[in-house]
């Protein structure tokens, strides 16, 4: 039985787009790694405009590293200029049952 003191997580979503040069850098394959090391679920994917996209669900805390990763750590050799994230909100059940890139 968990401990009630311990966290209790809400689960969350967030959208996200990255900048910078972050395409033919293996970002999309890296964030997989990354999000599947953390435990959260959601997909990337590169967009005609040389940007990276996606959504990102799990525990508030994992969202929070995952943001943090998306904004300054991405890939060995990308170089992030910015991210944004949108849609942030609180959800009931995950939508997703792992992380995948998609085309």
């Amino acid at each position: 039985m968990s401990n009630p003191t311990k966290s209790t997580s809400k689960l969350k979503l967030v959208d996200y787009e990255v900048f910078g040069c972050v395409q033919g850098v293996c970002f999309r394959m890296h964030t997989e790694d990354e999000a599947r090391k953390l435990g959260v679920v959601g997909w990337v994917k590169n967009t005609r405009q040389g940007t990276v996209v996606g959504q990102v669900q799990g525990p508030e805390e994992k969202i929070h590293s995952m943001k943090t990763w998306l904004s300054k750590v991405g890939s060995p050799i990308s170089q992030i200029d910015r991210t944004d994230f949108s849609n942030e909100k609180e959800i009931t059940k995950l939508q997703f049952n792992g992380f995948s890139t998609r085309y």
